[in-house]
């Protein structure tokens, strides 16, 4: 499922101006990676064995 499809809740964000926060293990429902689009490019963010997150083009 790409993430255009369900976009989680955000975990925290007090006002419009505030910078949206998001759970990344909600963005990688999968627990292995996620598919991110941004004008049409496809990125993939994935959390490493080591609890880091890394994101490609």
């Amino acid at each position: 499922m790409s993430l255009m499809q369900q976009v989680p809740e955000r975990v925290s964000a007090r006002t419009a101006e505030d910078i949206a926060a998001y759970d990344a293990r909600d963005l990688i429902r999968n627990g292995v990676k996620a598919e991110i689009i941004l004008d049409g490019q496809s990125y993939t963010l994935r959390i490493t064995r080591a609890g880091k997150l890394i994101l490609t083009k």
